[in-house]
């Protein structure tokens, strides 16, 4: 999409250079992270700071309210759903003890962060999956929640804004995961069917039933440098087919060669291409 491309160049020579981010001054003492692709140790308020990116260009996980925060206009989110919780429908062995756990360590409640605010003056509805609840899997609560994400923008007559990261259906949960699929894609249709624009943004990982369902549905779709955007693993994939896959597989590169991806965008400029791409699709009032 080389308009996408075209609308983040740069106008003029103020906006090459300018007001450039001072880096955050870190103390000896403060934790760091290594960089998996430099291998350069990081302080945590640096990454923090750049929102999770490395200075070599490695886009690390990023929380669901670290990633609000990043794409939203300030004091614009309000959130909604956050009553809807999983439980133990099998009665799964461990499970309502490993969902406390999480909670408690992630402070979420739930894998997904859903509700409505505003992205360059643009309202919208948006939901963001999180990383550090049980990588972001799809149980009956997060299709719920997506569900009536959807819904509440048909209502609304706006747009929705997903960021998408799962390892997949979630296990303890069988079946009642993998319907999930069905119920918020149904979700999608009606608004896909009304006339109104979905925009998503692949993170990763991105993989199992959220790839196979809402995550791919968008009618324009961003995803992050590197991330891993697929369905069955590639050693799956591998074993099943015989034959060696390239080592770009499942990669946001790989998808946007094969016409799956319309453009990779780094965090740096998300913000200001999302708020360009809603404001393009805007419906229009009616007189």
């Amino acid at each position: 999409m080389s308009f996408l491309t075209f609308s983040l160049r740069d106008k003029n020579e103020l906006e090459k250079g300018g007001r450039s981010r001072l880096a955050a001054m870190a103390d000896e003492n403060e934790p760091s992270k290594e960089c998996p692709n430099c291998h350069q140790s990081i302080p945590l308020s640096e990454l923090w700071y750049n929102n999770s990116v490395c200075s070599c260009g490695h886009h690390f996980r990023m929380k669901a309210r670290q990633r609000l925060k990043m794409l939203c206009d300030a004091g614009s989110f309000q959130e909604y759903f956050g009553d809807v919780t999983s439980s133990d429908p099998l009665s799964f062995p461990g499970y309502p003890e490993k969902l406390s756990t999480t909670q408690s360590a992630s402070r979420e409640t739930e894998a997904v962060v859903c509700g409505r605010a505003a992205i360059g003056g643009q309202p919208c509805w948006l939901f963001v999956m999180e990383p550090y609840f049980m990588m972001g899997s799809m149980g009956t609560a997060v299709g719920e929640r997506i569900t009536r994400t959807f819904e509440a923008a048909t209502a609304e007559r706006l747009p929705v804004v997903g960021c998408t990261l799962s390892g997949g259906a979630r296990m303890q949960e069988g079946l009642l995961s993998l319907m999930q699929m069905a119920k918020t894609c149904g979700a999608l249709k009606k608004h896909s069917d009304a006339g109104l624009f979905y925009l998503t943004v692949l993170t990763d990982p991105t993989t199992g039933g959220v790839t196979a369902s809402f995550a791919m549905g968008g009618d324009v779709i961003l995803a992050e440098p590197e991330a891993t955007v697929g369905f069955a693993g590639a050693r799956v994939i591998e074993q099943t087919t015989h034959k060696a896959l390239p080592k770009t597989f499942q990669r946001s590169e790989f998808l946007l060669e094969h016409g799956f991806v319309d453009a990779i965008v780094p965090r740096s400029e998300q913000r200001e291409l999302i708020a360009k791409l809603l404001l393009w699709h805007r419906e229009e009032p009616h007189e």
